[in-house]
């Protein structure tokens, strides 16, 4: 059991990337913490969770639209569980529309969420994992941060800022044991593509670009992370990972 006697705090844990997440990291001996606040998602990953060792998952709802909220639950949770030793940001929202037609309120809602609450997490889980000097910090980009795409401008920038954090916390946080990284995802049949007006064709478009001519599964998202979070990646930080069937290549 690779990660017995370890937490994880997952955001957006019941999206359609974060349920294989939690399921991955509970099958091998985590206590997940499950941050969501979709009911639907929530009941669904409830359900697949149902066969798992009780208390492996634990739901927690928390909005992280407010930021001073999020860092008080999270550094309650680390307190009362004897610390948090793995944070993934996962959790994004992702509102699509031309540059010119986002209003500032939008630019601002978008931050909160994707980086900002990002910052609350570590903020509240530091202090345990400064004690016990160990810790992984995994942040989720996207390939759009490569690429530009259009109508997604406070997104994309967004997962910019997540891996520059990434990049600081590495910098700043190594002498303590801490590793920080990113994964970042190419294009993964979720309910996110349900943006794009023509869904097969999207499709089409995706497999041409990249090398593997398969579409990507969230497990192959789960396998990434769970390495990045183990004993076996204790010399990798500050780095991104593109888990992408070879779309982007640096």
């Amino acid at each position: 059991m690779e990660f017995a006697g370890k937490t994880v705090l997952l955001t957006g844990a019941a999206g359609g990337l974060g349920t294989d997440v939690t399921i991955g990291f509970a099958e091998r001996g985590a206590r997940v913490l499950a941050v969501d606040i979709d009911e639907p998602r929530i009941t669904a990953l409830t359900q697949r969770a149902a066969g798992l060792p009780v208390g492996s998952v634990r739901i927690e709802r928390i909005d992280l639209a407010h930021s001073e909220a999020v860092r008080a639950r999270v550094a309650a949770l680390a307190e009362e569980l004897g610390g948090i030793d793995v944070v993934i940001n996962n959790a994004a929202i992702y509102p699509s529309r031309p540059f010119e037609h986002y209003a500032l309120a939008d630019w601002e809602a978008v931050q909160q969420v994707n980086v900002i609450s990002a910052v609350a997490n570590v903020q509240a889980a530091l202090p345990g994992m400064r004690r016990k000097g160990w810790g992984r910090i995994i942040n989720v980009s996207s390939i759009t941060f490569y690429g530009g795409w259009t109508r997604l401008a406070p997104y994309v920038t967004s997962k910019g800022a997540l891996v520059a954090l990434a990049r600081a916390w590495a910098r700043e946080l190594g002498v303590d044991g801490i590793t920080a990284n990113c994964i970042s995802p190419g294009a993964f049949p979720t309910d996110a593509e349900k943006i794009h007006p023509d869904p097969e064709g999207y499709a089409r478009f995706i497999l041409d670009h990249q090398s593997v001519k398969r579409r990507g599964a969230p497990r192959d998202i789960a396998e990434a992370m769970m390495f990045l979070a183990s004993d076996r990646a204790s010399f990798i930080t500050g780095q991104t990972i593109n888990v992408d069937g070879g779309w982007v290549m640096q």
